[in-house]
């Protein structure tokens, strides 16, 4: 019998349409196109009835109807309209068969429905961490009924120059699910939650939120077979299972696939009233499909594994690996690469976003084996693109293949940098060690040495200390060590480099003097962060000290280890928060901090002659106004042990240096709007300390 709606209306089948990929419309009926070079077969498979009770066990229970390769398919595009069929509600998925055999790369199993890669919104668990729901299928859905989303008569979307960005890194489930967020327990952890925050955002004083990916991922991924992992939850979200799709358990009260897309879309409207820019966090090197070994087929493994894959036949373990995580997405394919392409646009005119970071984007610069390429073509692909052509794009420069390329990621002058190098430097310096001056110089100072070529601006370094992988600002200053054995994995997982230094105590202490030190440090940490040339980024929690207590890869734990404490961030709202809010402030208000062209010799004046003594652990300079106006300033760091006489230079004629920072000072003090006069020749400045002097008359 043909196929019918719930209603007893038959389906009806013709031919359809190879573009455009994914679902479409096509008058009152429905066109299902999907690409595989390799399979020998294709059945498009059905669920008229929408989302059931048991919807993991609704395989068996959906429609199938089986592509004529003669009729249904031109070139390596299988197609088929479908006529009668709902307009929304609708789940979908296929079946897709082909050439057997380990030897030959393919891992056709018609067994699997599969999401379609064009899939615009995927369903499946409702609610995050649903134990009830562990082992759920996801499928696709489409909604053509909806009215277009409200964007407003009077929105606009924000166009920040990226000279003037601060970008705050953050999660949106970890941002609110705390019971401290005082929201209510259905739009925790959500993109509504998000927005019920903006005003702590604004009160912050970043413009740019860069949110850990947002696409549709298993968050039970780790718990699908035994593993030592498999007592954890992703909750960072760097293992996609769609590159179209907002990840439904965002949406609050657990409202589905069409109310996370409705909700991403109020979100980023609410944000961007706010004068708030998005920048997404893509990733384009791997999916949530693992390795080899324990494969978690739903989409492209099983749709054609040697398209959408690095894989080398020649090796048992086939997928090759420069991802770390099983698998290794072909971006220079052109059928790849036209998907990613697609993606990247449709987050930019269905959704608004202003940007993206791309995860471990030297994979990007591989081609099908594995091999470098000086000129990725997926990479200037995203620089050229005429919709992409106001986005922020950013690349993490290296992958975990050993591929590193900070300072030369194929860029075409669009592409900034997560600059790896200014972390690595910035740390090593303000802890104390040796040799580290002339460095922390050039970091500073816009990193000159890696960006000023071509047509590059000191813009494209993004500057950060922290970042979601790695410790937490206050671990920073409070471990020596990872401390990664809830993970599971024996404490192998995570970074051993992480020029941190605990001040003394390995973890929490009550010592007041360690803990004025660590204070002292956190300042310190970001007060260069604001004063330096390029782009800073700070990451969510920062702002009140959070801890994860030593662990520098928290991925799997979706609890107060990375849940914002908005109880702690009320007890330090007057000290830390304060003296981190007031500095995001001078950095944006001051001309001198959000230059568009590099330092020249007029520009700066370095207080120093012992750039060769490795023991010199004392740096100060002077900023002057030039034609940008707002005053001469005065920043100098002592990270020496001891008390430094600090030489402070004559201020520009007409004004007088006014005290803005002194580290070293308890709150309020340590940050003073405006500054106070009377600075003296000498500044005697305390051990691991910084300081900052404004010129005005």
């Amino acid at each position: 019998m043909p196929p019918s709606t719930k209603s007893g209306t038959l389906l009806r089948s013709s031919t359809g349409r190879p573009s455009p990929l994914g679902v479409s419309q096509l008058g009152d009926a429905v066109n299902f196109s999907l690409f595989s070079k390799h399979a020998t077969s294709v059945t498009l498979c059905l669920s008229i009835s929408g989302r059931s009770r048991e919807f993991s066990k609704m395989e068996s229970q959906m429609q199938e109807i089986p592509l004529n390769p003669k009729e249904n398919k031109t070139g390596d595009i299988w197609h088929v309209c479908i006529e009668n069929l709902p307009l929304s509600g609708v789940l979908y998925g296929y079946r897709v068969d082909g050439p057997e055999g380990w030897h030959t790369g393919h891992r056709f199993d018609k067994n699997l429905i599969l999401i379609d890669p064009y899939a615009k919104l995927i369903e499946g668990r409702r609610v995050f961490g649903d134990n009830n729901e562990k082992m759920s299928r996801f499928l696709g859905t489409y909604d053509f009924s909806s009215l277009p989303f409200d964007w407003g008569n009077d929105y606009k979307c924000p166009e920040i120059p990226e000279k003037d960005l601060v970008i705050y890194e953050m999660s949106v489930r970890s941002f609110t699910a705390d019971k401290s967020s005082g929201l209510e327990p259905s739009i925790r952890g959500s993109y509504l939650g998000v927005i019920e925050k903006i005003p702590h955002l604004l009160e912050l004083g970043i413009n740019a939120v860069e949110l850990l990916p947002v696409f549709e991922y298993d968050e039970f991924e780790f718990q699908r077979h035994p593993n030592p992992r498999d007592h954890m939850l992703n909750v960072w979200g760097y293992s996609t299972m769609n590159f179209f799709s907002p990840m439904s358990r965002y949406a609050s009260t657990g409202g589905g696939p069409l109310a996370a897309s409705l909700e991403f879309k109020k979100m980023v409207k609410a944000l961007h009233s706010a004068g708030i820019e998005v920048i997404l966090d893509v990733v384009y090197n791997h999916t949530n499909e693992a390795d080899d070994e324990h494969p978690y087929t739903t989409s492209f493994r099983g749709i054609d594994n040697k398209v959408y894959y690095m894989v080398d036949t020649n090796s048992y373990v086939q997928l090759l690996n420069f991802s770390g995580c099983g698998n290794t997405f072909n971006c220079n394919h052109p059928m790849v690469m036209e998907l990613i392409l697609d993606s990247l646009r449709y987050w930019v005119t269905e959704y608004h976003v202003n940007g993206f970071r791309f995860d471990l984007a030297s994979v990007l610069c591989r081609g099908p084996d594995g091999t470098p390429l000086n000129a990725p073509l997926i990479v200037k692909a995203i620089a050229k693109d005429p919709v992409l052509s106001k986005c922020k794009i950013i690349a993490e420069p290296w992958d975990c293949g050993g591929l590193y390329l900070v300072g030369r990621f194929p860029n075409w002058d669009r592409w900034a940098e997560w600059n790896g190098k200014y972390r690595d430097d910035m740390r090593r310096f303000i802890k104390g060690d040796g040799g580290m001056k002339g460095t922390f110089a050039t970091r500073i100072s816009g990193s000159s040495d890696l960006y000023q070529i071509n047509a590059r601006k000191p813009y494209h370094s993004i500057n950060f200390v922290i970042a979601h992988d790695g410790f937490t600002l206050y671990d920073l200053v409070a471990y020596n060590s990872k401390h990664n054995e809830m993970n599971g994995e024996g404490g192998r997982d995570g970074c051993n480099d992480n020029y941190s230094w605990n001040c003394g105590f390995e973890g929490e202490t009550r010592d007041p003097a360690i803990n004025a030190l660590r204070s002292r440090q956190m300042k310190n940490f970001h007060l260069a962060l604001m004063v330096s040339q390029g782009t800073p980024m700070m990451l969510m929690g920062d702002e009140y000290a959070h801890t994860r207590y030593g662990n520098n890869n928290s991925y799997g734990h979706d609890t107060a280890m990375n849940h914002f404490q908005w109880n702690q961030l009320d007890a330090r709202k007057e000290s830390h928060f304060r003296f981190f809010a007031e500095t995001i402030r001078f950095h944006r208000q001051h001309p001198l901090l959000g230059r568009d062209t590099f330092l020249t010799k007029a520009d700066i004046t370095w207080h120093e002659k012992n750039w060769d003594n490795f023991d010199s652990r004392f740096l100060s300079f002077s900023l002057h106004e030039g034609k940008y106006g707002g005053g001469d300033l005065y920043i100098a760091f002592n990270a020496h042990d001891y008390f430094v006489k600090s030489v402070v230079p004559p201020p520009p004629s007409g004004k007088f240096w006014y005290r803005v920072v002194d580290t070293n000072l308890p709150s309020p003090d340590d940050f003073i709007v405006g500054g106070v006069p009377g600075v003296k020749k000498i500044y005697e400045m305390a051990p691991y300390s910084a300081v900052l002097l404004h010129a005005k008359p």
